[in-house]
């Protein structure tokens, strides 16, 4: 059988009162909630900043599309244009150098042949400085020349180009280095 003991001031307290002491009182319904929907929050705050960020990266995010956010003094974007390019010529009142900047000879002379029955006036035929030149280039140093070293470099398949200034001391108007990718005429 249960031992009774005497009755002390623990036991008149009403169920109402808070406990005293080491004893705590009851947790309140639904407090675990609190910590998942802070967890919720900032993990979708986390994904968003993240994707944001991914946008940026890849220059896919534009603001300009969203109503109220974009300025209506935005500068208007540059539309490509086709770059007009002179038609090529001939003309024989210009003078034409011919130079051969390759390893095998008689290459100069065979150029000017070409040149010359295509209709321009080769006025002096030499060597390079140097004979490993790569490619066939028309130097020209007058932008009004342009359409001229086109006309040429179509006499001279493979052949390229250049503006400069290297060449006004020659005295030609053009000059073409011929490089070793050009192949001599059969015959």
């Amino acid at each position: 059988m249960a031992r009774k003991f005497a009755k002390d001031r623990f036991d008149t307290h009403m169920q109402a009162l808070d406990r005293v002491g080491a004893h705590r009182a009851p947790r309140r319904q639904g407090r675990g909630w609190i910590g998942f929907w802070w967890a919720l929050g900032a993990t979708v705050l986390l994904i968003a900043v993240g994707v944001v960020g991914i946008f940026a990266i890849n220059n896919r995010l534009n603001f300009s599309d969203i109503p109220g956010l974009s300025s209506p003094s935005s500068t208007p974007v540059p539309t490509e244009t086709a770059i007009p390019t002179v038609e090529p010529t001939v003309d024989p009142t210009l003078t034409v150098n011919v130079l051969n900047g390759s390893a095998t000879n008689g290459v100069a002379a065979s150029v000017t042949d070409t040149l010359t029955a295509a209709g321009w006036v080769v006025t002096a035929t030499g060597n390079a400085s140097t004979d490993t030149e790569p490619t066939t280039v028309v130097y020209y140093a007058d932008a009004s020349h342009e359409g001229a070293a086109r006309g040429i470099a179509a006499s001279l398949p493979g052949s390229k180009i250049v503006v400069s200034t290297g060449f006004v001391d020659s005295g030609a108007d053009l000059t073409v280095v011929v490089g070793n990718d050009y192949v001599l005429p059969a015959g």
